[in-house]
């Protein structure tokens, strides 16, 4: 990673100069027998080069020593130099500090979500993510496209979930290595996306990630069919191929514009957006176990819609019967309006 190489350029600065004055004070104590506090005055005179003279005449061998240790400080002068410009006027310091404030945050994280992978199909679903109120992580080898989505020049906005300068939890780094996973966290993680180009890549990050952490929901993107198997071998829980759901979208706008404009309305890309909600039999408030749909009244005090139900047996029961009783286990899905929903939210959910 780019901020491991910047901090390893300084720690070699730091050692190129320690080493140095080691150089320095052991040849002046052995070659002129100098006491170590004059030692140490020789060797910070000499690399400084300020010139204050000799504390006493050297040597034939000390002038040599001199000569070959004045030619080694101008290389380890011009490289320190070097190095803390790049930290101090090119704000190499503010970066390091951020990135380690980040990954100190993210080491707190428990129950979030990992995106790998940041272009199209990983902004859409860290937009969505963010929209839900999920705490994001992203993984990214492009510090250089981070920089430009944080800092507006994309044109797309992110609320940058409260880091310094509007950016984004990130860990910059290959996806594939389990070291960078672990950065973000992947063992605490409930889920993770990943959308890297490389269908092999895809691969290897489940398979990494599913040995990290067996619990985790894996998402993965494949562009060819043939790949799907290959994920979902690797650990992945759904694989979601975008290029085939865009051509079947357009095609259905063809044979099907109304069911197409509806399921807009459901996934958010039209102005006048529902939303489709999930609530958990157990999530539901305890005085309200025990009831009917039909006596739920979901409809007449919230305005939403009961569309569908997963049974704790795992089938999907689409309008499900009025009179039947959720159970332990079920899941309702709710359809309404941002508002209607939060209605729902306020007036069913176990606080």
């Amino acid at each position: 990673m780019l901020r491991q190489l910047n901090i390893n350029r300084l720690l070699l600065a730091i050692v190129l100069t320690s080493l140095s004055l080691v150089i320095g004070m052991t040849g002046f104590m052995v070659i002129e027998h100098y006491h170590p506090v004059d030692a140490f005055y020789m060797t910070v005179t000499t690399i400084a080069t300020v010139g204050f003279g000799e504390i006493h005449p050297f040597s034939q061998a000390g002038r040599l020593f001199v000569s070959f240790y004045i030619l080694y400080n101008l290389v380890v002068v011009a490289y320190l130099v070097s190095v803390m410009s790049s930290f101090i006027f090119d704000g190499e310091l503010r970066k390091i500090y951020n990135m380690i404030r980040t990954d100190q945050e993210i080491k707190r994280f428990s129950g979030h979500v990992i995106v790998c992978g940041f272009g199209r199909n990983g902004r859409r679903a860290y937009q969505e993510l963010r929209a839900n109120g999920a705490r994001v992580v992203v993984i990214e080898s492009d510090q250089e496209l981070m920089k430009s989505i944080t800092s507006g020049s994309t044109g797309e906005d992110y609320d940058g979930d409260g880091l310094p300068g509007g950016g984004i939890y990130t860990v910059f780094g290959d996806a594939t290595t389990d070291l960078v996973l672990k950065q973000a966290g992947v063992e605490r993680a409930s889920a993770l996306i990943t959308s890297l180009p490389k269908d092999a890549d895809n691969v290897f990050v489940a398979l990494s990630a599913r040995a990290l952490n067996p619990r985790l929901k894996i998402i993965a993107r494949a562009s060819l069919k043939t790949s799907e198997s290959k994920l979902l071998s690797a650990g992945a829980d759904s694989v979601v191929m975008p290029d085939e759901i865009g051509g079947s979208h357009m095609a259905k706008l063809v044979v099907r514009p109304e069911v197409i404009r509806f399921l807009d309305l459901i996934s958010g890309l039209s102005a006048d957006k529902l939303r489709l909600e999930e609530m958990s039999f157990e999530q539901l408030r305890r005085d309200l176990h025990g009831r009917s749909i039909r006596e739920l009244d979901v409809r007449s005090i919230t305005g939403a819609t009961i569309i569908g139900m997963r049974t704790a047996a795992g089938s999907l029961m689409v309008s499900p019967p009025v009179d039947y009783v959720p159970a332990p286990g079920d899941v309702l899905l709710v359809l309404g309006s941002e508002e209607q929903i939060e209605t729902f939210e306020v007036r069913f959910r176990q606080l």
